[in-house]
C-alpha cells in the first residue's frame, strides 16, 4: 500500500486520540499498524474535560467520549518525537487549547513547531468536546483558516502534506462548500470523522446527565470531491470488514480508534 509516495505494510492506521502524546508510536508500528497519527496536540498543555468522560454503552455497541484535548502540550510532544525516530509514517494531528484567545494562531504555533517532524499534519476542526470548535466548518471561518495555514507553510518554505479533520454532523449544503475550500487551498488529505454529537434518540442506554453524551461512535461520512482522498474513519468499528470485503468508500486508507 502506498500513501503520500511511501510505502506501508498495511492500510490500517492508529486515528489520532490514542497516541495522544507522542509517547508509543513506535510499538504501534511494531503491531503492525502501517500508520500512526499521534495528538490530538495543543500549544499549551491541559487536562481535558473532568473524568469519568469515558463511557461504553454495550448494548448499543458504542461508546461516549468527552475528552477534551487532554494532552502534555507542544513542548514536550516535539521533545518526545525529536529524541525518538519514527520508524514509520507519522502524522501529527493539531488543535486550539480551550482557553486560548486567539484559535488560529493556535494552530499556527503546532503547525510551526511539527511541520518538519511530520509525515502530514491534522488541523482538527471536528471534536465536539472543544467549546464552538466546530465553529471552523462555516465556510468564512474555514477560509480564514486554511490562508493562514497556507500562507505559514509559505513563510516556513515547508511542503508537509495538509489533512482536515472534519465532523460527521455538517450538512450537505456545507459539504460542497468545504470541498470546495480544500480544493482552493490544496488540502491532500481529508479525515472523516470524529463522533458524532446527534444520535441520542438512537441508543437504549439512556444516562441521566444528558450533558455527557457528546459523541456517540457510530457514524463515519465521505467528502470525495475532484482530487481529494479521504481517509475513511468508521469510529467503533467492531471489525476490520467495515474495510476489507466490504467497504463501499473510495478511501483506501482506514483508522481504527483503540
Amino acid at each position: 500500500t502506498k500513501f503520500l509516495n511511501k510505502n506501508l505494510n498495511s492500510p490500517l492506521g492508529v486515528a489520532a486520540g490514542f497516541d495522544k502524546n507522542a509517547e508509543v508510536y513506535n510499538p504501534l508500528y511494531k503491531l503492525g499498524f502501517g500508520f500512526v497519527e499521534v495528538g490530538t496536540i495543543t500549544p499549551k498543555p491541559q487536562i481535558g474535560n473532568p473524568k469519568p468522560r469515558v463511557f461504553r454503552l454495550e448494548e448499543d455497541e458504542a461508546l461516549i467520549n468527552r475528552l477534551g484535548f487532554n494532552n502534555i502540550g507542544s513542548e514536550e510532544s516535539k521533545k518526545n518525537i525529536e529524541n525518538n525516530s519514527p520508524n514509520g509514517l507519522l502524522g501529527i494531528n493539531i488543535g486550539p487549547n480551550k482557553d486560548t484567545e486567539n484559535r488560529v494562531e493556535d494552530y499556527l504555533i503546532c503547525f510551526r513547531k511539527f511541520h518538519n517532524l511530520a509525515d502530514y499534519i491534522t488541523i482538527n476542526i471536528s471534536s465536539p468536546n472543544t467549546e464552538n470548535l466546530r465553529n471552523f466548518h462555516k465556510n468564512e471561518e474555514l477560509d480564514n483558516l486554511l490562508k493562514c495555514i497556507n500562507e505559514e507553510k509559505k513563510n516556513l518554505n515547508s511542503n508537509v502534506p495538509i489533512a482536515v479533520k472534519v465532523s460527521p454532523d455538517i450538512d450537505e449544503k456545507s459539504i460542497d462548500e468545504i470541498s470546495e475550500l480544500f480544493l482552493k487551498y490544496n488540502v491532500q488529505i481529508v479525515i472523516v470523522s470524529n463522533t458524532t454529537d446527534r444520535n441520542r434518540e438512537n441508543i437504549s442506554n439512556k444516562l441521566t446527565d444528558f450533558t455527557l453524551i457528546r459523541g456517540i461512535a457510530f457514524q463515519c461520512r465521505d467528502i470525495t470531491t475532484g482530487d481529494l482522498k479521504p481517509l475513511r474513519m468508521p469510529d467503533g468499528s467492531s471489525s476490520n470488514r467495515v474495510f476489507y470485503g466490504r467497504n463501499p468508500s473510495p478511501a483506501d486508507k482506514l483508522y481504527r480508534y483503540i
